[in-house]
């Protein structure tokens, strides 16, 4: 039996009187990666899906859960899976994908079954999850990291220098509406989506690591002119409202997933927010 949480979507005006426990109830996810067990996050932001999975004494089976009202997870989803961890594979109804650290694999709508394992249990796999709902089948894919989209973005002088790198993109593979990606700050700077936007016709989620253990990130979400902050630990994630901003700057250089969903796969479909017009 799948275990799966649900978040319901937020109000803007509620969000405004949140304390700081309400906020993180409602948009952080904590211990995202969990050995040998899936637990899904599920939310009513355009039905996006969060988990991450750590197999290390067993291989886990992608199986389905109850609000999904389906005979198997992909049924009427895709799936897309980024790992940050050692040597792993992904085998998809009979078909296995090694996956290295950093490469990412998307499985399309259709697919029965799906299971995950690790190379050798003293290094693990960690396979980060996202999933949305799919309205046709596209062909599994592995997204190496020589085939991802690389965009360098920032400057030193603005604390923001990073490398962007597209995987799970309209340009890299062929897809419904999920799009993940990954994002690096190179050491010295801190910000990571500066100037900060809003995209009001799809939602995005943030899973933050390689924060060192005695660091953190200050995530920035809300309205532009009534922004909110939510502290954060190495892999865990936060979600984005359609309505909100989604930024943040480390106390060190760290990196994250973003992964979106929603009815636009234009990734540059973006509502750029003035930095001095921030409140």
């Amino acid at each position: 039996m799948a275990i799966y949480e649900t978040r319901y979507a937020s109000n803007p005006e509620s969000v405004k009187a949140a304390d700081t426990q309400k906020l993180r109830d409602e948009f952080l996810i904590q211990n995202v990666m969990k050995q040998d067990t899936l637990e899904w996050v599920y939310t009513h932001y355009d039905r996006f899906m969060v988990a991450g999975v750590v197999p290390v004494d067993k291989s886990v089976s992608l199986v389905t859960i109850d609000p999904l009202k389906a005979g198997y997870f992909l049924e009427r989803r895709e799936l897309g899976i980024i790992n940050i961890g050692g040597t792993g594979s992904v085998t998809v109804d009979g078909t296995t994908y090694e996956l290295q650290h950093k490469e990412a694999l998307y499985v399309g709508q259709g697919n029965k079954e799906v299971a995950f394992s690790s190379e050798f249990a003293k290094s693990p796999a960690q396979f980060y999850l996202n999933s949305t709902p799919a309205h046709q089948s596209f062909p599994t894919k592995k997204i190496g990291t020589d085939d991802v989209e690389v965009i360098e973005l920032g400057a030193p002088e603005t604390a923001n220098a990073r490398t962007l790198r597209k995987y799970i993109v309209n340009s890299v593979v062929d897809v419904c509406q999920l799009q993940m990606g990954m994002t690096s700050i190179k050491t010295g700077s801190s910000w990571n989506t500066m100037p900060a936007h809003v995209h009001d016709r799809r939602m995005e989620v943030y899973f933050y690591f390689e924060v060192p253990e005695d660091q953190a990130v200050c995530h920035f979400m809300g309205q532009p002119q009534e922004t909110r902050h939510i502290w954060m630990a190495n892999k865990e994630a936060v979600i984005s409202p359609p309505w909100s901003i989604h930024a943040g700057s480390g106390t060190s250089n760290y990196s994250f997933i973003w992964g979106m969903a929603g009815e636009n796969l234009d990734y540059g479909d973006m509502d750029v927010c003035k930095i001095n017009e921030l409140r």
